[in-house]
């Protein structure tokens, strides 16, 4: 029996260029969307591009899981096996479910993963999933390092949690708010991110105490500092959250988490990769330089503070510096990083907005905007678009080779 556990790097993919391309920078497992059936409406794949993304994948020995995580209907439930019989038939290395009546069908001997949908928060949910034979249980984000290892403690099932990505302001699989407003279902795959929309917070007698602010829109999810914790934990499956992504996010973030998780195996023999193939990225890895709405820890270690992203739900980027002096279109900042002709800029503003603006030509004392400003010395300014780094991003293509000798 072996001693040592082998690690996942699992990306997302909302298509076939996205996968191979999470594949290229280092991923050990791909989850993508089935043609239906999946929890991203906007993110379904043929049958054919899936077989494809597998061929491809299982070159590395890197896995793809495909997601059928709704909750179905009676009348869909012959199209389900009928098409979960497909995906075993193109070799798809597991399903990812939330509705249990898929275990009364009559199913191929694939393995099945419950999703993080299917209420994983508490050790006995996760015990029943182990006792009935379900190969995985990816647990909810709520949960702290102590619960994971409490549920590692006292189950045998394959545990996998979120390491990077957006966050769900109620549990997962437990929101209806979508629903309950535009009659669309976050369970059935088409959640409308109320929970992204701006309110205003009263008192008991009407008093506003907040007005016109995203009150439920969560910072994103980031712990690359905790995932040698969580491996101890007992994690086997690192995933990062992210099927409507682009392309040049999933290769920065996934580049990113594949140095992280070397690093650790490289350092403690009772782990190992779990895939074949080294990565060499033309670019030095930033989740900074992504898509973000600045990072929490969430509940990891313990509760983070300030870990709603209230002005906006959209992208900061990374932080660039501070504003030194601005004057109609003229803007000097203190920043020790390159800034480059396009690249898109944003800053909260006296009024608490989130404003953005872009960098038409960089000059030797300041940079001249796109329009005219006027900002409070010593406002934090963020980058959320690089243009240079993006570019790098689109050069890096096939950069995972398989050693064959020595």
């Amino acid at each position: 029996m072996s001693l040592t556990r082998k690690l996942e790097l699992l990306a997302p993919a909302k298509n076939l260029a996205v996968g191979r391309a999470a594949i290229n920078h280092g991923a050990d497992a791909i989850y993508i969307g089935a043609p239906d059936f999946g929890a991203r409406k906007q993110a379904a794949n043929s049958i054919n591009s899936i077989e494809k993304l597998i061929k491809y994948a299982h070159i590395y020995h890197s896995k793809v899981f495909i997601a059928l995580n709704t909750i179905l209907y009676e009348h869909e439930l012959e199209k389900v096996q009928e098409l979960i019989h497909q995906l075993y038939n193109i070799g798809a290395d597991a399903i990812i479910i939330q509705d249990m009546g898929i275990l009364e069908m009559d199913l191929p001997p694939i393995s099945i993963h419950a999703s993080t949908q299917a209420n994983n928060f508490e050790l006995e949910q996760v015990q029943f999933l182990d006792k009935i034979g379900v190969s995985r249980a990816v647990l909810a984000r709520e949960l702290s390092i102590d619960e994971i290892k409490q549920i590692r403690s006292n189950t045998s099932i394959e545990l996998e949690a979120f390491i990077h990505g957006a966050l769900c302001v109620s549990l997962s699989g437990q929101c209806y708010m979508s629903q309950a407003i535009g009659r669309r279902s976050a369970n059935r795959g088409e959640c409308a991110q109320a929970c992204r929309l701006k309110y205003t917070l009263t008192n008991i007698k009407g008093k506003i105490l907040v007005k016109d602010k995203h009150l439920l829109s969560l910072k994103d999810l980031s712990v690359g500092e905790k995932v040698a914790q969580m491996a101890y934990a007992g994690i086997t499956s690192f995933k990062i959250e992210g099927r409507l992504k682009d392309e040049a996010y999933v290769k920065n973030v996934v580049a990113y988490y594949r140095q992280v998780l070397d690093k650790l195996i490289e350092s403690e023999t009772k782990f190992q990769k779990g895939s074949s193939g080294t990565i060499y990225p033309g670019f030095i890895p930033d989740v900074s330089k992504s898509f973000n709405r600045r990072f929490t820890s969430y509940f990891l270690s313990e509760r983070a503070k300030q870990m709603a992203s209230l002005h906006s739900p959209k992208s900061f980027g990374e932080p660039l510096g501070t504003v030194l002096e601005s004057k109609n279109r003229h803007l000097k900042i203190s920043t020790n990083l390159k800034i480059s002709n396009g690249d898109g800029l944003c800053y909260i503003d006296g009024n608490e907005i989130l404003k953005g603006l872009r960098v038409e030509k960089v000059e030797i004392d300041y940079l001249l905007v796109s329009e005219a400003l006027s900002i409070k010395k010593g406002t934090q300014i963020y980058r959320n678009h690089n243009h240079a780094f993006l570019k790098e991003l689109d050069k890096s293509n096939e950069i995972r080779k398989i050693k064959l000798f020595g």
